[in-house]
């Protein structure tokens, strides 16, 4: 076996290790993607400097993609509607009425999360909109606080289904399509996941007798205040969701995701009547957070797949995977899945996987984007299911208890989840 091959597989274990450990992600994946590069370098007898200098290079052309602005315009948008308080007037108008038919508060629950989350994109962003209101309305009705909290982290992957979401934006610039073809593409994978996942943990809370008869202690079961729902405020997350499904599906010229997300924040300012510096303020903060948290991600895995492939190991997996193209659809959903569950994101090997091997699967007998969307669906499902995860730790400290006891009663449906998902689609 050649032995730059064999570093290349220890440095990746090692890379994984370090990711484990809650390491810096961005700085874990450069540093392996430059030392696999400088590595190559080295071993062939090229000691030019471009050759040093190839990881800034690909840190440089992945700073300007295509997905660039439609990321940092979603997550400009999310905050302003977290200024504007539009998040919580959706969050509201749905809950009430959940709130009133007890016996489906837990699977209602994980499905309020999920069609929130396909409006406000952020998984530990919709799990503080909507655990401020369902927690304790969950444990004022008699739901023990472990298992409120786990009713909303189930639904945090409901952003599977936003144009806006960094995954689908990177599919649809390897397939060549719209976010929204990306969207329609993932919502047989990603509905009927997110219905085992409610179904399987409403048989949980019932075989632990989780769904009724807790009492609180003190205040803890107190049911949010009186909170007077503005229908206008309400609707403006959904305006650019709708704006771009339906612009996709009649007869008129398809909005961009960023011309979307800006009326969406001309509508907010304009509902909420909210000083427009202020708008523009958080706008440029949501954008600014968008590039160091998730561009920044996208970037360090360009740079690692750039190692990875300068010293020869991109070669030999895909040469492994044409001679197995059973375990391709496999490797796309576990992988991200077993890393997603246990570092709390997916997002690092979904985006590698997705940069390495998904602009390939013409050679496994695959398309681009059953084979991308299988990445995207299993770094979801890890996530949801980790117990270090940024939302699940919002959500257990909301309901006060540890953020395991939420990971342990969220596997079940998650892992049945992957298993139908790989039967039917892998």
């Amino acid at each position: 076996m050649d032995f730059m091959f064999i570093l290349g597989v220890l440095i990746v274990i090692a890379t994984g290790y370090f990711i484990i450990k809650r390491y810096e992600v961005r700085l874990v994946l450069i540093a392996s993607g430059a030392l696999m590069t400088w590595i190559a370098a080295i071993g062939n007898g090229n000691f030019e400097i471009a050759a040093f200098t190839a990881p800034v290079g690909a840190f440089a052309g992945a700073m300007t993609g295509g997905l660039v602005p439609i990321i940092l315009t979603v997550m400009g948008f999310a905050f302003v509607l977290k200024l504007t308080e539009c998040d919580a007037h959706l969050v509201n108008l749905i809950a009430k009425p959940l709130a009133k038919v007890t016996v489906i508060l837990v699977p209602g629950t994980v499905v309020l999360t999920y069609l929130v989350n396909t409006a406000l994109v952020s998984a530990a962003g919709v799990a503080a909109a909507v655990g401020a209101v369902m927690i304790p309305t969950l444990i004022a009705a008699g739901v023990k606080p472990a298992m409120a909290a786990t009713a909303v982290m189930a639904g945090t992957f409901g952003s599977t289904l936003s144009p806006g979401n960094m995954h689908n934006a990177t599919l649809a610039g390897i397939a060549d399509v719209s976010p929204v073809e990306i969207v329609n593409a993932i919502m047989p994978l990603s509905v009927p996941a997110m219905i085992i996942g409610a179904v399987t943990l409403t048989v949980i809370a019932f075989v632990r007798k989780e769904n009724k008869g807790h009492v609180p202690e003190g205040d803890a079961g107190a049911a949010p205040g009186e909170f007077k729902v503005n229908i206008a405020k309400a609707m403006v997350p959904l305006v650019p969701l709708a704006l771009l499904v339906l612009s996709n599906t009649i007869e008129m010229r398809a909005f961009t995701v960023p011309e979307a997300m800006f009326i969406g924040v001309i509508l907010a300012c304009a509902v909420s009547m909210t000083n427009p510096q202020e708008v523009s303020k958080q706008f440029f903060a949501g954008m600014g957070m968008a590039y160091a948290e998730i561009i920044g991600i996208i970037i360090a895995a360009t740079v690692f797949a750039a190692g990875m492939t300068a010293i020869g190991m991109t070669g030999a997996l895909l040469d492994l995977m044409a001679n197995a193209h059973a375990i391709v659809g496999i490797a796309a959903l576990y992988g991200p899945m077993l890393l997603g569950a246990l570092t709390g994101s997916g997002d690092a090997a979904t985006i590698t996987f997705n940069e390495l091997v998904t602009p390939h699967a013409l050679d496994f007998g695959m398309t681009y984007i059953p084979l991308g969307n299988l990445a995207n669906i299993g770094g979801a499902l890890g996530r949801t299911m980790s117990p270090v995860a940024g939302a699940a730790i919002v959500l257990a400290a909301m309901a006060k208890v540890s953020p395991i006891e939420i990971a342990k009663r969220n596997a079940p449906g998650m892992i049945i989840a992957s298993i139908v998902l790989v039967i039917f689609f892998a």
